[in-house]
């Protein structure tokens, strides 16, 4: 049995930005309607970073990415984010198709930070800012301009914030500072989580900020403070109030289940995003592998009557 292996270049020759959000948005749909599964991912931790394993299943078919993240890994030359995922047909156990974990994670993370501030932020709201232009910050921003929203970037390494404004081109461009960034209508942090990025009183009335960072025990990208001070929405409870940016107010009693909706039930109108235009809204996003399965399928399906063409010349057969 030959299984074929899309890579990177494979996965995003499949889909683009706005067909990897319309997946993921499929993704958060079915999540809250309950078809589409997944318990929490497992963490295994390491000395200078994590290994993660993410399995959902739904639409006939289940995933399982092995994945890891590894912040100091620029330093050495290498990825942050690497690993597999493994899609198999739920009806009978088969192996699809491997793909790479690290241009599925960063697909599925620019879908799921644009989706959060369509879907949050005002109305009138303007340019999105994003502090961080590693390959997922990349993603995310490469997702705004392709939906016409014109974005401002800001980056510790300014040269990776200039690169990618040029790569980017029309649309987007540099912030003069930090300030500068956190001042947007729109605000999305791709970074480590080692840090705070919103201190206590540091939004304003009417901002929306997706925090992408904090997907791990430990980290945080806003203040508790802070979040207090918003309508804040998760992507799933059970895995958000554990491992993403509320969990310490969770674990402190000060943010419950009824405090805080899911983005699977606000796009269902069964529960409330933003309630008015002065309101702080806030995105904490941990990362669901049902996410995972979207965007791995999607590529599966495009792959599967396209495999001779161009676009996946080079698509490797594993032998099982």
């Amino acid at each position: 049995m030959s299984v074929p292996f899309l890579s990177g270049a494979n996965v995003h020759a499949a889909l683009g930005p706005s067909e990897a959000l319309d997946a993921v948005r499929t993704a958060f749909i079915e999540h809250a309607r309950g078809n589409w599964v997944m318990p929490s991912k497992v963490y295994v931790q390491a000395p200078d970073g994590d290994f993660r394993a993410m399995p959902a299943a739904g639409a006939g078919y289940a995933v399982l990415k092995w994945v890891t993240s590894f912040p100091g890994n620029p330093m050495r030359g290498l990825p942050t984010v690497a690993g597999v995922v493994l899609l198999s047909d739920a009806s009978t156990g088969q192996l699809r198709a491997f793909l790479d974990a690290g241009a599925v994670t960063s697909l599925r993370t620019g879908a799921a930070a644009v989706l959060a501030a369509e879907t949050l932020a005002r109305a009138d709201a303007g340019a999105a800012a994003v502090i961080g232009s590693g390959v997922n910050g990349r993603a995310v921003a490469r997702t705004f301009v392709e939906r016409s929203r014109p974005v401002l970037l800001w980056d510790v390494r300014p040269e990776q914030a200039m690169a990618l404004a040029e790569e980017l081109g029309d649309g987007a461009s540099v912030a003069v500072d930090r300030a500068e960034a956190l001042a947007a209508d729109i605000v999305v942090t791709v970074t480590p989580g080692a840090q705070v990025v919103f201190e206590p009183g540091s939004l304003r009335a009417g901002q929306h900020a997706s925090l992408m960072g904090a997907d791990g025990p430990g980290k945080a990208e806003i203040a508790v403070e802070e979040l207090l001070r918003a309508r804040v929405v998760c992507d799933e409870w059970d895995q958000a109030s554990h491992s993403g940016d509320i969990a310490r107010a969770a674990l402190g009693g000060l943010l419950g289940r009824d405090d805080v909706a899911e983005l699977g039930r606000v796009l269902l109108d069964t529960e409330e995003g933003r309630r008015n235009d002065e309101e702080i809204t806030v995105f904490d996003s941990t990362g669901l592998a049902v996410q995972d399965l979207a965007v791995a399928l999607a590529v599966y399906e495009r792959w599967l009557p396209n495999r001779d063409s161009t676009d996946f010349v080079g698509v490797s057969e594993i032998e099982l």
